[in-house]
């Protein structure tokens, strides 16, 4: 990945010259005339504000010009980690569900216990499979042409990191909420998916959403069918 202005996305060499510590002028973008990253000089909550009101520009200051040059996702270890995270929160979501339906109460077996724990990891990893293996069909299907040479390594980060929304989940560690929150956290998780896909491809907001929503819904289904055959 390349530095990018946040305001146009266009590509840049460079987005500051120093002089000294502290002392930096940020540089002009050479399309839109405005400052190529203007989060340089901000504090990290205003970024955050802005990747919770989902601004596009937020996002491709934190793929582009925070995480995108330093080197690749991999060799930092840096997608291990965020895989790990989602499929954590991912647990803890179907865990939360479960428990409530009740049926974290029906029995404390030792072979109750088992088959829960074999349900929730095919509801972890056999969902998370087919969503990705929808997002990236999706993808080359409705993005084909305009895609191009886009490395997939690169939107599948960028996916991760725009599913921040789940951890509003450990909030229901402390304050109980009813499980229709859990929905309301999906809904503003495939949102952010699709700003950041956005941002990656650069294509159109209806296509995006379509690639997104197709995958989110497979992954519901999958994890239905398999609460019915549990059932």
């Amino acid at each position: 990945m390349e530095y990018r202005c946040v305001e146009c996305g266009n590509a840049m060499k460079s987005l500051f010259v120093q002089y000294s510590p502290g002392n930096i002028r940020l540089m002009k973008c050479e399309r839109c005339r405005a400052a190529a990253d203007e989060y340089i000089e901000c504090e990290i909550m205003i970024i955050v504000i802005d990747l919770i009101l989902q601004k596009p520009k937020a996002y491709r200051h934190l793929l582009y010009n925070v995480l995108g040059p330093k080197s690749s996702y991999f060799e930092q270890g840096l997608l291990g980690k965020l895989s790990f995270g989602f499929l954590v929160l991912d647990g803890y979501r179907s865990l939360f569900i479960d428990r409530s339906r009740e049926q974290l109460g029906l029995s404390t077996s030792f072979s109750s216990l088992l088959w829960r724990f074999q349900k929730l990891l095919m509801d972890v990893f056999l969902g998370n499979f087919i969503f990705l293996s929808t997002f990236l069909l999706a993808t080359r299907i409705f993005l084909s042409a305009s895609v191009g040479s886009l490395r997939y390594k690169e939107i599948l980060p960028a996916i991760l990191i725009s599913s921040y929304f789940k951890l509003f989940l450990l909030a229901m560690m402390v304050w109980e909420f009813p499980s229709s929150v859990v929905f309301i956290i999906d809904l503003f998780v495939v949102s952010a998916n699709t700003v950041a896909l956005k941002v990656i491809t650069e294509s159109t907001t209806s296509r995006c959403v379509a690639i997104c929503s197709c995958a989110h819904f497979m992954k519901f289904l999958v994890t239905q069918v398999l609460e019915l055959r549990s059932s």
